[in-house]
């Protein structure tokens, strides 16, 4: 019933903002559309369609918020309009009592915050969709923030979600692009990220994983987790001190280096994405901090780990081998790519989708970050995907939104940044370090475990691959001298291997004494 009446109310907000008229264009039966559009002539719907849908959104819960804001970085799948007013999209929740976050905390960690802390600060200092934060003092005197989960979360999100999945599958129905953009697995991705936050265990652990990935680094800071206080609906971190990114007056006041600020910033996001397939997929700036300590002035400083990004190795080496031939302007490397990929159809000619794609990036090159826009950039791409229909990869959502982030605090900091020769050296020495002498011993140094564990089973594997063939020795005797044999193979091979290893670090060594003694000349 209460089913029921939420979707009641979904249509009446989408009736009383007129979101019908934005899906018009996109159906397959021309009749039904105009059947749709005359139904409700009587609206008045004078405010731009952007507006009314983020309106409409706002009015339905902080869920479809959340959605909106996601919808905002899919220049592929709505009009540019549609994607300024959804970027604009914020997640203005008021807290909820603070007796419901100590009743949170009490039933999560088994006890009072008076018990648990020598201080407790009831009023929350930040409150978002899904939590709310609350400053408080361990007994020992360090300074924490408490990040308790907003009661009845779970099921709000899994009632409205469940509604979006429905909503998915009558696009998937009815609009005839719906197979290129996916919009059943945009909710599913939407769906899985939403239940991640739920998690806020998850969150600490993304906060610990990110915090030991710049463990050594001097640009990125991130609080620790107190896990001895933390649960699924109530975690404790260190308190972070710093100056919030996007005021830029008290960054210049402090003496911080906006300049250094801003490349920083593209080094802390082209480390995460291609050296550890691991990224903070939320930094807009209400999530950064810049720091102002002596010890660690001027590094960045990250909160909020509830939504990250992972990339496989096949993620990586596509989109490194992409930015790479992008900043070499090499664009038949890059519809090269697309359909080596399987992202576009095998029967692409290659000209043609070079042609597409130096028309939308040639423009930008050359010039500050100010100049461009990597939005209108992405759009322009989109646009040129739907012409040769490549599929969307829904897992790399979170990277678009990542990269808009960016681009949005580039400007902010700095922009005069020229973006494409501050990468690019980054990009290269990390491609020479996995295809190059470098990344050819890494490799053979993290193989060498498995190798030595497979080695040894060769023989019972031949023995065993000969009984399945119908070719089982006749008697023991033939097995033993078999099985020698084998042995006998397998030591030659891991000498050759050991050899092999001994000549590539051999030849490594010489090649850097080699570049080491002409940089010298």
């Amino acid at each position: 019933m209460l089913k029921f009446l939420r979707l009641l109310k979904i249509l009446r907000v989408s009736v009383k903002y007129g979101l019908d008229e934005i899906a018009i264009s996109g159906l397959k039966v021309p009749r039904t559309a105009r059947l749709i559009n005359g139904m409700f002539f009587w609206r008045d719907l004078s405010s731009p369609r952007g507006v009314r849908l983020r309106m409409a959104l706002e009015e339905l819960g902080p869920i479809f918020v959340k959605f909106g804001q996601v919808l905002s970085t899919r220049s592929d799948l709505i009009p540019a309009d549609l994607v300024v007013e959804l970027s604009r999209l914020q997640d203005r929740v008021p807290p909820f009592d603070s007796d419901l976050a100590i009743a949170q905390i009490r039933k999560s960690l088994g006890a009072h915050p008076d018990q648990l802390f020598a201080s407790f600060e009831r009023t929350p200092v930040a409150s978002a969709s899904i939590a709310q934060v609350h400053f408080a003092t361990l007994k020992d005197g360090k300074q924490v923030a408490v990040k308790v989960l907003r009661p009845g979360m779970k099921k709000s999100i899994d009632e409205d979600v469940a509604l979006m999945h429905i909503a998915a599958d009558w696009i998937g129905r009815i609009w005839a692009d719906s197979k290129r953009l996916k919009p059943k697995e945009v909710v599913a991705e939407f769906d899985k990220y939403l239940h991640d936050e739920l998690d806020l265990m998850r969150e600490a652990a993304n906060a610990s994983q990110l915090r030991r990935n710049f463990a050594d680094s001097d640009l990125l800071l991130v609080p620790e987790m107190y896990w001895d206080y933390c649960s699924n609906s109530v975690i404790v971190m260190e308190r972070m001190h710093g100056i919030p990114v996007s005021q830029i007056d008290r960054l210049e006041a402090a003496g911080v280096d906006l300049k250094k600020l801003s490349s920083d910033g593209v080094e802390i996001f082209f480390t995460q994405v291609f050296r550890d397939g691991f990224f903070h997929a939320d930094m807009h700036p209400g999530n950064i901090l810049v720091s102002i300590e002596p010890a660690t002035f001027g590094r960045y400083i990250a909160l909020d780990f509830g939504i990250v990004g992972t990339l496989n190795d096949f993620d990586k080496d596509y989109l490194s081998q992409n930015f790479l031939a992008f900043f070499r302007r090499d664009y038949k490397r890059v519809a090269e790519a697309h359909i080596e990929s399987g992202w576009a159809p095998k029967e692409t000619r290659v000209d043609e989708l070079e042609s597409a794609v130096r028309a939308c990036c040639e423009p930008i090159f050359d010039r500050p970050l100010k100049d461009i826009s990597f939005g209108q950039i992405l759009l322009r791409l989109f646009q040129t995907s739907r012409r040769f229909n490549v599929e969307v990869q829904p897992q790399l959502v979170l990277l678009q939104k990542t990269l808009l982030n960016i681009e949005g605090l580039g400007r902010q900091l700095d922009p005069d940044l020229d973006l494409w020769k501050t990468a690019k050296p980054y990009l290269e020495n990390w491609m020479a370090e996995q295809v190059g002498w470098q990344g050819l011993w890494q490799r053979l140094k993290d193989e060498a475990p498995r190798y030595a564990q497979i080695f040894p089973q060769l023989p019972r594997l031949v023995h065993r691959a000969l009984e399945q063939h119908g070719e089982r020795p006749r008697d023991n005797t033939e097995l033993i001298k078999l099985l020698i044999h084998e042995q006998q193979r397998t030591n030659r091979m891991l000498s050759l291997v050991v050899y092999f290893a001994a000549a590539v670090g051999i030849g490594v060594a010489c090649f850097q004494l080699y570049q080491r003694w002409h940089h010298l000349l």
